[in-house]
């Protein structure tokens, strides 16, 4: 093609897009959806498409499976304590949200409502220590709460296999955005209500919990949705606090792990436990997908 010619397909087209914006705009904005679609969602369909190979054709899989065996999630279910993990997993991410979401409450109320010296680089300590990877506290959290340090002469206790070693760190580590995304939104009630209430006898706490949180609920449901999905899919506590037993504690990663034999894989029954495991993450979003935008949303404004 010449010079010339190409010129003149550059200048029609570059006519088109001035004369026919909306429609460029248009079929750009559905490219760039199908796009993050295509790329968001091709991991969970690669996981369904290992998960229904069979054994014998896991080295041969292509794109689209040749054979379904569709009984690997009944197998996965049925044959391994899969539900037991996902529970500890819930129990323990549900745990971590009401004290992050209580603790939280508290100290976002006292950023964003009171004035006291030093909240400004407090608040900022507190947004880089949220920063920080997990992984950086993992020996001294492991030493404290396997009762290997003492205090004060006092050692301390062994929560090694319990609930507990694990939503104290996961409380640790998401309270610092849990305090920032409330203080956000408490900063932004009008003080002429928690007036208001305070006038009718209720006290700050009590302002806090009847006022002040029910008019900030989508930034709560945002924190506590954000804290859970975090806490569902930890790994590195998840991994050393437990022995990989359900009945102590173990979470879903040990149920995903235990399809990991010493000389085998069993990858379409790791796929699978995985698809299952995703399932409470999905139903929660579904369900709460409506406070989740509007909880990112109204973030952004200051009235």
């Amino acid at each position: 093609m010449s010079e010339h010619e190409y010129s003149g397909l550059t200048g029609r087209i570059v006519k088109y897009a001035i004369h026919n914006s909306a429609d460029v705009y248009r079929m750009g904005f559905w490219v760039g959806l199908v796009s993050f679609i295509m790329i968001t969602l091709f991991p969970f369909y690669w996981l369904l498409v290992l998960a229904v190979t069979p054994d014998n054709q896991l080295y041969q899989m292509g794109i689209v499976p040749e054979n379904f065996n569709v009984g690997v999630f009944l197998t996965v279910v049925q044959e391994y304590p899969l539900h037991h993990y996902i529970f500890n997993s819930i129990l323990i991410a549900t745990i971590t949200v009401i004290i992050c979401i209580t603790l939280g409450s508290l100290a976002g109320y006292a950023f964003g409502r009171v004035d006291f010296p030093g909240k400004g680089p407090l608040l900022l300590l507190l947004l880089v220590i949220s920063y920080f990877p997990g992984i950086a506290f993992l020996i001294p959290l492991f030493e404290l709460l396997t009762g290997s340090l003492s205090i004060l002469g006092t050692p301390t206790p062994d929560l090694y296999n319990t609930p507990w070693g694990m939503v104290f760190p996961f409380t640790m580590l998401s309270l610092p955005i849990t305090i920032f995304i409330l203080t956000t939104f408490y900063s932004q009630i009008p003080d002429g209500l928690e007036d208001a209430a305070r006038v009718e006898g209720t006290t700050r706490l009590g302002a806090l919990f009847r006022v002040i949180m029910p008019l900030s609920a989508p930034g709560v449901v945002t924190a506590a949705i954000i804290v859970f999905i975090g806490v569902y899919r930890e790994f590195f506590f998840s991994f050393i606090m437990t022995d990989g037993s359900p009945e102590n504690w173990a979470v879903l990663v040990y149920g995903i792990l235990n399809f990991q034999q010493q000389h085998t894989q069993m990858y379409n029954m790791m796929a699978a436990a995985s698809l299952i495991g995703i399932i409470p993450i999905a139903v929660l979003v579904i369900f709460a997908q409506e406070h989740i935008v509007r909880g990112l949303t109204a973030g952004g404004l200051k009235e």
